[in-house]
């Protein structure tokens, strides 16, 4: 449907011929929606004929001429496309397309009711085709068939069973069944129940009709789907009499869905479907208790399957009918339709079903034919009149020239031994046999008088022709008439033909050769030594001659246009297999090349991405370093900056306090000796609140004291973080560095707000020195703690107050030994916590869940080189949404 829809909105191509085929396909098979079905397909054709683009010719044929012509026109249309779709695929080496189209081929010919001997010879010829490129599934598919086609010939042992020459239904179905190819599965049900039905075992019958029924889906526009309908129904209606009320109730609900389907087909395609419809009403109406309306369906579905050509169907109906009226008790009226079906069975070649109704009416001797001459109508009558006017002729040997010519496929040798057979048989003295070649009568064989004078294969034109005379030729060109005349040079229309006039010829027999009702040949015979030469019954032989040389000849020209499309396939595919060895050698030697080259080029590769993990390293390094430096500058100056003063001031407290003390105690020894105070002296020490004075001031100073020292200890974490003058490992207290980096985060920790207030909860154990380098492992605590406290302050925001009261957030430090000489440090905080996706990834460099602006994904990365490639220990992160993370450092004591 896209491509059709494309190609309405943009225009088409040539691809849009295999579109537009399978669009009409699907319409016809699934929708059931036939009239559309079929106008996409003839656009499909119309666009094919436009472009003439001989590799989608066999991609349209097979969808239209297998799943969608069928369902407006007669079945006969299908077959020369097909053959001209399998040709044509084999032209261009589309082998698929070649099977696909000999499936539907060789399954039409059969359905299409052709002589048996002839479906099983093409099917045969094509399944040696198919064998040789190896196209299993076509290949099973038509050997089902085939298979068929010999039970009813009755060359198998066993007519009930698929086993024989071509398929074994004992090992195929299982395997069919294990790889699921559903479309040989139903051909192979239905071709079962074809022959349980034909041969009255209707409970197998109807058991085959289910299970076929299960693959349906996958065969939806081929005409087997109308031939299972068929049969179906008729295997119901077979058990409907002595079944169950219940089981004849579902029974007829089966049979009347198949017929609202028939009914479908047939409006549309009345030419393959109707007959089969009135036969199942007529079945139907039978055992409804309706004889008079059966009756008058019974002859409209006879007449209807001969009139158009499916002779198989046209046998079947004849014998039902007569079993009609065998049980009615009106046996003259059985007898005729039985008559007819015997006869139409035997033009038909089934033998097994002839074999089965001498057998089944062994009381009515008429039938009573030899098995010897029942295989000769089969192969060779073509009607029961045909037959009696045979009865003073040497019928065997009718039937073995009948089956010498059958056997010839190689058309130089065929035409040889059809002219010999036609002589010895006809009583000629000069025979001659034209062969149609592109709309053109050609000769293509002539034995003169001298019987050791033959031309074969000349493709002589007719025009101005010195062997036959032209106007009869031409008379039965046109007509497809046989003529026979006893003196034709005294009479008949053709005396004054210049051919007959200098011959004087005498006795003059022409016959059309028609092979589906196409004209494909005349056979013209001359004896000029007798007149009436040519009697009715030679004419009727040599028209029995004419039917076998027909199919004869259509298989040999088949036979050969493959045999030469084989050759041009085998030596185009020598030519192909020595430009492949040559193509291989030239791609080993560029394999070679190029294999060379990919080597360099990933030596080369290795060595860049090598290069540039280093630069990475070397990046993050800089970074590091760039960092600690600038920070550790700038801190150490800082402290600096502060310590001389602090120094300066905490040294001079102590002094100030001596003297403060001094002068107190002299302030007490005057006022001891002196009590006596003028009075300007009091009012000012009143002023002053000299007795507050003296107890606050030593508190004031002792207040400043401390403060002092804790500036003293705030610069001295300052310069314990920064160690710029401790670049080199050496023996630290790890605790130090913790409290020196939480000192530093103070202000982000100590806050008003509940809500966003961090606990630190400190488990340290007792540790020994630890060799590291100490403003590296620093800056590794300062990174994990500042992602802990954004981690946290992120969390608390997504929080309300209650929710903080009752869990408020917190930074656990634990520390601790492992082993005698492994230390682990263990920094966890109850925030939100990571997917296992993002700790996957989370010491990648420049990967951060921060946003933009506020994170530069470094932080981590560096963390983990300096840990691991500095000091060899282990860094890893553990997380659980919604319960927080943890970071778990492994370090040795001592290198």
């Amino acid at each position: 449907m896209t491509v059709v829809n494309l190609c309405i909105e943009h225009g088409h191509s040539a691809l849009a011929a295999h579109g537009y085929a399978y669009y009409g396909m699907l319409l016809c098979g699934y929708l059931e929606n036939i009239d559309a079905g079929y106008r996409s397909g003839q656009i499909a054709w119309q666009i094919l004929g436009k472009f003439q683009d001989i590799e989608l010719k066999s991609k349209v044929y097979a969808p239209f001429y297998g799943f969608t012509i069928h369902w407006k026109e007669h079945l006969r249309e299908t077959i020369t496309p097909l053959q001209e779709g399998i040709q044509s695929a084999l032209e261009i080496g589309d082998l698929e397309y070649a099977g696909y189209c000999s499936v539907h081929y060789c399954g039409h010919i059969f359905f299409r009711g052709e002589q048996l001997e002839s479906v099983a010879h093409q099917q045969a010829s094509y399944i040696k085709i198919l064998e040789k490129f190896k196209l299993y599934f076509p290949i099973n598919y038509i050997k089902i068939w085939h298979q068929l086609v010999i039970n009813l010939q009755g060359i198998s042992e066993n007519k009930y069973l698929l086993v024989g020459d071509s398929f074994n239904e004992i090992a195929m179905m299982p395997y069919l069944k294990s790889t699921n190819n559903a479309t040989s599965l139903f051909a192979a049900y239905v071709a079962k129940l074809i022959l349980f039905y034909l041969f009255q075992d209707y409970t197998q019958a109807i058991d085959n009709a289910k299970l076929a029924s299960e693959y349906t889906g996958s065969v939806m526009g081929m005409m087997t789907v109308g031939i299972h309908n068929l049969y179906y129904s008729l295997a119901l209606i077979a058990l409907y009499p002595n079944a169950e009320p219940q089981i004849q109730q579902e029974y007829l609900t089966v049979i009347n869905g198949n017929q609202e389907k028939m009914r479908l087909w047939a409006d549309h395609a009345p030419t393959n479907y109707q007959h089969k419809f009135d036969l199942v009403e007529a079945e139907k109406s039978r055992i409804l208790g309706q004889p008079f309306i059966a009756m008058e369906y019974y002859d409209l579905a006879i007449q209807g399957a001969k009139g158009q050509g499916y002779i198989q169907e046209e046998a079947l109906a004849n014998e039902l009918a007569a079993e009609f009226y065998f049980y009615r008790g009106r046996d003259q009226q059985a007898l005729f339709y039985l008559r007819e079906s015997y006869h139409a069975y035997i033009r038909w070649g089934a033998i097994a079903k002839v074999s089965d109704l001498e057998s089944k009416y062994p009381d009515y001797c008429p039938l009573r034919i030899n098995h010897e001459s029942s295989s000769l109508k089969a192969s060779l009558s073509t009607t029961s009149n045909k037959i009696n006017n045979l009865a003073s002729f040497d019928l065997s040997t009718v039937f073995k020239a009948s089956q010498a010519i059958s056997s010839e496929i190689m058309l130089d040798e065929l035409l040889a031994k059809l002219m010999k057979i036609v002589m010895e048989n006809a009583g000629a003295q000069t025979s001659c046999l034209l062969l149609e070649k592109n709309g053109q009568m050609l000769i293509e064989a002539f034995v003169g008088v001298n019987k050791d004078e033959m031309l074969l294969e000349t493709s002589m034109s007719l025009d101005n022709s010195l062997y036959v005379p032209i106007s009869i030729l031409n008379y039965v060109r046109i007509t497809e008439e046989s003529v026979v005349i006893g003196d034709a040079s005294s009479e008949g229309k053709f005396t004054r033909d210049p051919y007959i006039i200098e011959n004087k010829c005498k006795s003059v027999l022409c016959i059309p050769i028609i092979h589906q009702s196409k004209l494909i040949g005349i056979l013209y015979l001359q004896n000029n030594l007798t007149t009436n030469a040519f009697t009715t019954e030679r004419l009727e032989v040599l028209k029995i001659l004419a039917s076998q040389a027909a199919i004869s000849i259509e298989n040999a020209k088949l036979y050969t246009n493959l045999s030469k499309l084989n050759d041009n396939l085998q030596q185009a595919n020598q030519q192909l297999e020595n430009y492949s060895k040559n193509l291989e050698m030239k791609v080993e030697e560029r394999t070679q090349e190029l294999y060379e080259k990919n080597v360099r080029l990933e030596e080369q590769a290795q060595q860049l991405e090598f290069t540039l993990e280093q630069l990475k390293i070397t990046q993050l390094q800089i970074i590091q370093k760039e960092k600690m430096s600038g920070l550790g500058q700038l801190v150490a100056g800082i402290a600096h900056e502060i310590n001389n003063p602090i120094n300066f001031i905490y040294g001079n407290i102590s002094h100030a306090s001596e003297y403060i003390e001094d002068m107190l105690y002299l302030m007490k020894i005057y006022e001891n000796l002196s009590p006596n105070l003028t009075p300007q002296m009091l009012a000012e020490q009143e002023k002053i609140d000299l007795p507050f004075l003296l107890e606050d001031l030593p508190k004031l100073l002792s207040s400043m004291k401390v403060g002092a020292d804790r500036i003293r200890q705030i610069v001295l974490s300052l310069r314990n973080f920064s160690r710029l003058d401790e670049a080199e490992m050496k023996p630290v207290n790890i605790h130090e560095g913790i409290d020196s980096t939480l000192l530093i985060l103070q202000h982000r920790l100590k806050t008003e707000s509940v809500n966003s207030k961090i606990q630190i909860i400190k488990n340290y154990g007792s540790l020994p020195l630890v060799d590291c380098y100490p403003s590296q492992l620093n800056q590794v605590f300062m990174n994990l703690l500042a992602n802990a406290i954004d981690a946290l302050e992120d969390y608390n925001s997504q929080r309300s107050l209650e929710q903080a009261e009752l869990n408020p957030g917190y930074i656990k430090i634990t520390t601790g030994l492992l082993e005698e000489n492994l230390l682990a440090i263990r920094i966890a905080d109850n925030g939100s916590g990571m997917t296992s996706d993002i700790v996957s990834q989370i010491f990648n460099p420049f990967f951060t869940t921060k946003p933009i602006g506020k994170g530069t994904g470094l932080g981590l990365s560096i963390s983990y080189t300096i840990i691991v490639e500095k000091h060899g220990g282990k860094i890893s992160c553990q997380s659980v949404p919604g319960q927080g993370t943890e970071f778990i450092i492994e370090l040795s004591v001592s290198k």
